[in-house]
């Protein structure tokens, strides 16, 4: 069926999907009129959608009916079910039903289970967490694929360390290499992104770095750099969060007597193995007490922030807090 559901938190790829999907459906002399969308404050958008995409097209190509950030996958009224029921596996072949929700559908609901068995495409597009580097290195590749840029694995790996999970940053710099290397064939090297890619400099990954070796000076200027490129706190406190997560499953396992790094890296969710090695070598100096014990902080931090205290002292104490425990023998 031509029902299509985009959901997840990375708004720039899902918009890009849209982007892909509507120039393939859409002849762009008649899209005036064979495209709608629908914002969600209109409370009746549901039902004019199922009308609208029922509707014969005008002229060439198809029709394209977009419900923007629906709650249908969260709440569906009866009435709205009954017309989903109705009206989903009979939209003419040339109609097209895009619905797109930040939200993660409510598996549970009729109407997701009904949008399951009939959508063409129910596809998530979460954010990568920024601890999982090989997935955002992963996705430089991707992206350098798409756009038609040649990378070396160096110059990817300090992309990915530059733009983290930021997708829509990640297109931006993305472009600028394509353009910057468009008269030549050669893979952009490790220098060219160094002075081309912006926030290469600091990131949140180099401030759990810089608190597990306990240096509070290095940390707190990582630290307002970070507030100075506008980083949310809550996801720099995500990233600390997942980085010493990750290190305290490596160091209880490592202290459990277990020796092979697949068992490790599938117990901390680590996607390559061979990076268990290095994760060891980083957490020599700490203790597993020192690890169990600044998680709390991180996440009493966490729970701070979420209760829109967000003020640059709360999270100054707390770095502060962290780098004395890392520094404690």
């Amino acid at each position: 069926m031509p029902v299509y559901i985009y959901w997840g938190e990375d708004d720039f790829a899902i918009a890009k999907a849209v982007s892909t999907l509507r120039d393939r459906v859409l002849d762009p002399l008649w899209t005036s009129f064979n495209y709608t969308s629908f914002p969600p404050e209109d409370s009746d958008a549901p039902i004019q959608a199922l009308n609208q995409v029922m509707t014969p097209t005008f002229g060439n190509g198809g029709r394209l009916v977009w419900l923007i950030n629906t709650n249908l996958l969260q709440n569906c009224p009866e009435n709205v079910l009954a017309e989903l029921t109705r009206t989903l596996s009979v939209i003419p072949e040339n109609s097209f039903l895009l619905l797109t929700s930040r939200n993660k559908p409510d598996e549970r609901l009729k109407s997701t289970k009904l949008f399951k068995q009939l959508a063409t495409e129910f596809r998530e597009f979460p954010l990568i967490p920024p601890w999982k580097t090989e997935l955002l290195i992963q996705a430089v590749n991707q992206a350098a694929q798409t756009v038609g840029v040649k990378l070396t694995a160096k110059s990817a790996e300090l992309l990915a360390e530059a733009v983290g999970n930021d997708t829509r940053l990640l297109y931006n710099e993305m472009e600028k290499l394509r353009l910057y290397a468009e008269d030549t064939n050669k893979p952009i090297e490790e220098n060219t992104v160094t002075r081309l890619v912006r926030n290469t400099t600091q990131n949140s990954l180099q401030l759990a770095a810089a608190i597990r070796v306990g240096d509070t000076a290095k940390a707190l200027t990582i630290l307002a750099d970070l507030m100075n490129a506008a980083e949310p706190e809550l996801r720099i406190v995500a990233t600390l969060i997942g980085q010493f997560r990750t290190w305290l499953w490596v160091k209880l396992m490592v202290e459990s007597g277990e020796r092979n790094p697949q068992a490790i890296a599938q117990a901390a969710e680590v996607g390559n193995p061979k990076r268990i090695y290095f994760l060891q070598q980083e957490i020599q100096t700490l203790s597993l007490r020192q690890l169990i014990s600044c998680l709390p902080l991180l996440l009493e931090l966490e729970v701070t922030l979420k209760q829109s205290r967000h003020d640059i002292s709360t999270l100054q104490i707390k770095i502060i807090e962290l780098c004395l425990l890392c520094r404690r023998i």
